[in-house]
């Protein structure tokens, strides 16, 4: 062939392999009903963590909730109405270290575990559907050694207390264990919950006075009807996912008959809550303390009322209140 035809003849295109976009790291994940504020502190105090090790970290900080901080409070506050009561003053800082401290142990064990056992619900559930298990940053391995070692501790704080309440400890444990699993066989999940979260109660007398008296279970069963409003009105924010998926709760069970029914949990709650204030002999700082908790719970009712997931939720949140308003009058009740 001349030079010519070689000049003149089409060149062949040679194939190249498609250039494929540089990989990005996917966005981190979010549970939905998060708290800002505690995601902003988490971050701050992780700055100082090996990058390597950060998203282990944070997703085990998921885990146990410490980016939902309201759990812990509302279990806080009636283990402080316990001591308080107890003390009939401000309690020996001992009891007080302890119980505070158990307090975000307990919870967070109680998280890890729930965790686990929802871990095949979570995934259908738009709101749980971020969550470290579900979303395959936490194995249910790692999940159980979490919830394993915050019992030890847990436990390590009991035995710097008395015998009574170290026995205490274990029915305490168990209830921890057992309420993740009891939304599969009955839809009072929630009164199981508040049992578990309740049981610091009577813990707490019986570290303070080496006695458990009937006020304490009077506490303890108001403490259950608490539990099961504000955990009916977190659950109301599931109720379609959670009917698909098979799960029960309450918010199931009440159908729509859910706002009455906890209009009368929450009137039974205050009446509980009275009979407790007669039988410690507290002054009027309490009662009007129980006051403000029934217009709390009236403004609850009202921003539910078209059953809006997100004001349940915020309805859900607003408790934090209500066991706040209530320490505070047991507190100054006590002190005047």
């Amino acid at each position: 062939m001349s030079p010519a035809s070689k000049k003149n003849a089409p060149r062949r295109k040679i194939p190249t392999m498609a250039r494929k976009p540089a990989a990005t790291a996917p966005p981190p994940v979010r549970p939905a009903d998060a708290s800002t504020t505690a995601e902003k502190v988490l971050a701050f105090l992780l700055r100082g963590a090996p990058a390597a090790r950060r998203d282990k970290i944070y997703a085990f900080l998921q885990l146990t909730r410490m980016d939902r901080p309201i759990g812990a409070l509302l279990l806080l506050w009636p283990t402080w109405w316990a001591l308080w009561l107890a003390a009939k003053d401000f309690p020996p800082m001992g009891p007080l270290v302890i119980f505070t401290l158990g307090v975000f142990a307990m919870r967070s064990a109680g998280c890890a575990i729930n965790d686990y056992a929802d871990r095949k619900l979570d995934p259908q559930v738009a709101r749980t559907a971020g969550r470290p298990i579900a979303s395959g940053r936490i194995t249910p391995k790692e999940a159980l050694v979490a919830f394993a070692a915050l019992l030890v501790f847990s436990f390590v704080l009991v035995l710097f207390t008395n015998t009574l309440t170290i026995l205490l400890s274990f029915a305490g444990a168990g209830l921890a264990a057992l309420y993740p699993f009891t939304k599969r066989y009955t839809n009072l999940p929630q009164v199981v919950l508040g049992a578990a979260f309740g049981w610091s109660i009577p813990m707490a007398f019986a570290a303070v006075t080496n006695n458990v008296p009937p006020v304490a279970w009077l506490l303890f069963i108001a403490n259950i009807l608490w539990s099961v409003i504000y955990d009916t009105e977190y659950a109301m924010v599931d109720r379609e996912e959670d009917l698909k998926a098979g799960a029960k709760s309450t918010a199931i069970l009440f159908a729509d008959a859910d706002l009455v029914i906890i209009g009368v949990l929450m009137g039974t709650f205050l009446l509980a809550m009275l009979l407790v204030g007669t039988r410690s002999a507290l002054g009027w700082p309490y009662w009007a303390a129980l006051a403000v908790a029934a217009g709390l719970f009236g403004y609850q009712q009202w921003i539910m009322r078209d059953r809006a997931r997100d004001a349940c939720l915020t309805a859900f949140r607003h408790n934090n209140w209500v066991g706040l308003a209530l320490w505070v009058g047991i507190v100054v009740a006590l002190a005047l």
